[in-house]
């Protein structure tokens, strides 16, 4: 009798490590967002984690706001514990982002007014924290969301208003001065739905490339809609991909409601889900892949990121303050539709 409980429990670990993610369906890297701190906690979705993804973006852990938080001081405790879950479970890590203006330490309003300082704060801190990983880091989102939240034109931030535009030049140059071998991005939201922004994005890019700036990636970040044409997104992908640049789509969920981009600013349309509704957003996870796959070529397919996998520990509600089902697993850890429908997009 033991011996059958013990050949039980042999053949359903064997099983369980024999169950394919969707990184074994891909030609490319899939990954989500995470926390060691939290997977550290919970080792259900950790594990979920490590048999459906085969990369990793920190959810928090990588900014500067967490590296650089006091001033003269940088803690590196925080990537350390990205890289070594890296390293330990088999993922390409992501860097994610170096220069961000959500995420700027309090102590830089001392030097915002500035520039030969604020410049050479971000210098020293780029070159020493791409520096220590390099090798280890795949890739960088080394500037963020540089373009405005809506329409043309250039984001406000202590960074443009001391540096102007430069500022992103001198971020990429210093990222590729410390790791050369890195892809660097920039990245932002809203491009697969706003063609002006798109549009200023382009821009920004065609300057840096006849400048002869070191980027190599550009990242839509891809908080998507139900509402958001499939038509209007495969055109901001054809575009993204004429720069010839590395193309991520770095932080993908689909909600049904909708916001005004603000924190607090969810407008709730949807107070429950239904069948139906769950297999409409399967749907658009699958054309969401096919047309990645279809108008990105192949050697500029960076990979899918999500930006967290289940709705249990989706950023959307708390930060929106909505009830919204954005991801392709349930809170209760259980593949939806959307896990399907993304799937058939990987062509399985």
């Amino acid at each position: 009798m033991k011996h059958n409980i013990l050949l039980l429990i042999t053949l359903f670990s064997i099983s369980l490590s024999a169950q394919k993610g969707l990184k074994d369906y891909a030609d490319f890297p899939i990954g989500s967002a995470i926390s060691t701190w939290g997977y550290n906690r919970d080792t259900v979705s950790r594990d979920i984690h490590v048999r459906e993804f085969n990369s990793i973006t920190a959810n928090n852990q990588m900014k500067m706001a967490s590296i650089a938080r006091e001033k003269g001081v940088y803690n590196f405790d925080p990537a350390d514990q990205m890289v070594a879950f890296a390293e330990k479970y088999n993922q390409r890590l992501f860097g994610h982002a170096l220069v961000w203006h959500s995420s700027t330490p309090a102590w830089l309003s001392e030097i915002e007014n500035n520039p030969v300082a604020l410049d050479s704060f971000m210098r020293d801190y780029i070159h020493k924290y791409v520096g220590r990983y390099k090798g280890k880091v795949d890739g960088w989102d080394v500037v963020n969301e540089a373009m405005n939240t809506a329409g043309p034109g250039w984001r406000e931030t202590i960074w443009y208003k001391a540096l102007g535009k430069e500022y992103v030049a001198k971020a990429l140059r210093y990222a590729h001065e410390a790791d050369p071998d890195a892809v660097l991005f920039v990245n932002d939201f809203n491009t697969e739905r706003d063609t002006a922004k798109l549009h200023e994005t382009l821009r920004m890019i065609k300057w840096l490339q006849s400048e002869k700036v070191p980027i190599s990636g550009l990242g839509f970040q891809m908080h998507l809609r139900m509402d958001i044409p499939n038509e209007t997104i495969e055109y901001a992908l054809k575009k993204g991909a004429e720069t010839g640049l590395m193309i991520h789509l770095s932080e993908v969920d689909i909600i049904f409601n909708t916001h005004d981009d603000t924190q607090g600013g969810g407008k709730q349309l949807y107070d429950d889900i239904t069948p139906e509704m769950l297999a409409a957003q399967g749907k658009k996870y699958e054309d969401i892949v096919r047309i990645y796959r279809k108008v990105v070529p192949k050697s500029q397919q960076y990979g899918i990121t999500f930006w967290g996998y289940s709705d249990r520990s989706s950023w959307i509600n708390g930060f929106f303050k909505l009830k919204d089902w954005p991801t392709i697993y349930d809170a209760n850890m259980q593949p939806k539709p959307a896990y399907e429908g993304f799937k058939r997009g990987l062509g399985k």
